[in-house]
């Protein structure tokens, strides 16, 4: 789903780019205007650009739930960010709200990136207390139970099934992974930034220019540095990380990894916002190449990826 163009005459309508077929499609989703959008299995997780509220949100079906507002999580005004719409940095979805009404939704929120859920029912946001849950850059769901990597490379399990929740760490595999903004000399990190002048100034830009993957070994608690992804490809991006068999459709590529923008600073900092760095990494040779030529940027909603499951 390409950013909100905030020139277009109608702003109810976003439009897609579809990897199968390289179309752009026009889709009228009135409940996302304005509003900043991550995404898990199909669903969009909106949040107001100004007053910060939240929704779950079909985006074909239209059907919408509404959520607790962010200022229901523990300690909100301690903990809130300087704008509404970047407290939550990540949202995932335990299975389809279309399917069963037994989920529960996880997000990554606030300074500090604790981890809070929500089950249907629910008129506030339950914090996860555990005293390592924090700083948490990505989170998923596999066989029931809930995985997080934290900014410092630290690999948990937790187990939520229950109101009382469990976790243990798997492992670690590099301490300083997708800190944005840090440079190391000794070891260039994923994301980098360099500085080009133009008659203007300095005209600051920020590329992606590697991704490490390692295969976590559950059993023996072990991160193994890898280049093949085999059949899979995986998608990266504010949206809830995904993989899928490449070989079930039409244009997706094996053993690659499909990213947009997450640098959430070149929203507020530059003038026309983020979503410049997207692209597609080749794990067999490192090569990057774009899987969209045109340019799609926004202040507060840059482009992320959707899975379209019918509702």
């Amino acid at each position: 789903m390409l950013a909100e163009d905030e020139h277009d005459d109608d702003r109810t309508c976003r439009k897609f780019f579809s990897l199968y077929n390289g179309m752009v499609l026009k889709k009228r989703i009135p409940g996302a205007v304005g509003k900043r959008c991550m995404e898990s299995m199909g669903w969009l997780i909106t949040l107001g650009k100004d007053e910060g509220e939240m929704s779950l949100l079909h985006p074909f079906s239209g059907v919408q739930i509404e959520l607790p507002h962010q200022n229901t999580t523990v300690s909100y005004a301690f903990h809130r960010t300087f704008k509404p719409w970047i407290y939550i940095s990540k949202a995932v979805l335990s299975a389809n709200p279309c399917h069963t009404s037994d989920y529960v939704l996880v997000v990554a929120e606030g300074r500090f990136a604790h981890l809070s859920l929500w089950r249907p029912g629910d008129l506030l946001w339950t914090r996860i207390m555990e005293p390592t849950c924090k700083n948490v850059s990505d989170v998923v769901y596999f066989s029931g139970r809930l995985y997080t990597v934290s900014y410092g490379g630290y690999v948990r399990v937790y187990d939520v099934g229950g109101y009382e929740v469990k976790s243990h760490l798997i492992t670690q595999t590099v301490p300083w992974i997708a800190v944005p903004f840090r440079y190391d000399r000794e070891r260039i990190p994923p994301r980098f930034i360099t500085v080009e002048h133009d008659e203007e100034g300095a005209l600051f830009m920020y590329r992606t220019n590697n991704f490490l993957v390692f295969e976590i070994d559950l059993d023996a608690n072990e991160a193994i540095p890898t280049r093949d992804l085999g059949d899979k490809a995986f998608f990266l991006g504010a949206s809830a990380s995904l993989s899928v068999q490449a070989s079930q459709f039409t244009g997706i590529r094996p053993n690659h990894i499909y990213f947009t923008d997450t640098n959430l600073n070149s929203c507020l900092y530059f003038d026309h916002g983020g979503g410049l760095d997207m692209g597609v990494f080749n794990l067999a040779d490192g090569s990057i190449q774009p899987h969209y030529d045109g340019v799609s940027l926004s202040r507060f909603c840059p482009p992320i990826w959707v899975t379209p499951n019918p509702c």
